[in-house]
């Protein structure tokens, strides 16, 4: 592999042009190519990013040559088949969360994945974060004792958004939970492992689009409250209590920059100031795969995402959420 890292971006909307200002400050990333179905879009991305390689179809990316690696920041319901075809030609792929749509389209993605020997990983870049990182390692240390409870939640208001946006239209996968949700559902996962039950609930708008979730996770000896919502602000402080103490992420807590641990009457602050707005962390760990020339991470795996994909489809199937597209 050369010594810098080709990038290709695959939908340069407004998901990707934060993810590629940290894509900048890592030294060994060039970013190669840009694609979109809108030519115009893409030269406009081209322009204000400096990329060489400008094309007007997914296609003509993949078949390029230009790249070793594609981020997919697309709306969900196109990320399945944008990951089988960039894998089928041999470039790796971070997919944006969700992976898949449901577990059985991130099942087809990662035996592509297999069959081509070609990396692949989901993007969820919370899990990368140092808090996060660090949190987990107190966790599973037994800093606080036995996790007990935890509380998460991801919620902004967004029903003052266009229709057609990806956020409230249907036919996009929209709804607070594939979009959000999959954040405090990944750190009850990170933190507790999968869950015995799911209990759920959710409130529709008024063209079928899921705008609040709130979820219980019931595990043996713990329970993980949850919550995601498109319907008013939150503050976004996660709170893992355990039984000699508690730990809190500072807001907005996926993408923390320092955490708090309280232990009888002693209150510790950590801060851990982030690199840029925090996507560097993900980067760096696909461009260490790839030059291990692994076909996954193991901070965040194929199985991981699989189990990801299988409680979001737990969830949806709770409370009632479907899309258009699969029936």
């Amino acid at each position: 592999m050369n010594m810098k890292i080709r990038w290709g971006i695959v939908g340069p909307g407004r998901i990707a042009r934060k993810f590629i200002t940290d894509l900048l400050l890592v030294e060994d990333a060039e970013v190669a190519a840009v694609a979109s179905r809108s030519l115009e879009r893409a030269q406009a991305f081209a322009k204000e990013y400096n990329v060489e390689h400008i094309f007007g179809s997914y296609e003509e990316l993949f078949l390029s040559g230009t790249v070793d690696v594609v981020y997919i920041a697309t709306p969900h319901n196109h990320h399945k088949k944008l990951t089988i075809d960039a894998l089928d030609n041999g470039i790796a792929v971070l997919c944006e969360k969700p992976m898949g749509v449901n577990r059985a389209e991130v099942m087809e993605q990662v035996n592509a994945s297999k069959r081509n020997n070609t990396f692949l990983m989901e993007a969820m870049w919370s899990r990368f974060n140092p808090s996060i990182q660090k949190v987990k390692q107190l966790v599973d240390s037994g800093a606080i004792g036995d996790l007990k409870y935890m509380y998460a939640d991801f919620a902004f208001y967004a029903l003052d958004r266009d229709i057609n946006s990806r956020l409230l239209n249907p036919n996009l996968a929209s709804g607070t939970l594939l979009d959000i949700g999959i954040y405090p559902i990944f750190l009850s996962y990170l933190l507790l492992g999968m869950p015995e039950e799911i209990l759920a609930t959710s409130k529709f708008y008024e063209n079928g689009t899921e705008i609040q979730t709130s979820m219980i996770f019931e595990y043996p000896d713990a329970q993980a409250m949850l919550y995601s919502g498109f319907t008013s602000q939150s503050t976004m402080k996660a709170e893992v209590s355990g039984t000699e103490g508690q730990l809190y992420l500072n807001p907005r807590w996926h993408e923390a920059d320092g955490y708090t641990m309280v232990k009888t009457d002693e209150t510790t602050d950590v801060n851990l100031p982030l690199k840029g707005i925090g996507y560097s962390y993900e980067i760096m760990e696909v461009h260490s795969c790839l030059r291990k020339h692994t076909i996954e991470s193991n901070l965040w795996s194929h199985h991981n995402s699989l189990d990801l994909a299988k409680l979001l489809d737990k969830v949806r199937e709770k409370s009632g959420i479907n899309f258009p597209f699969e029936t």
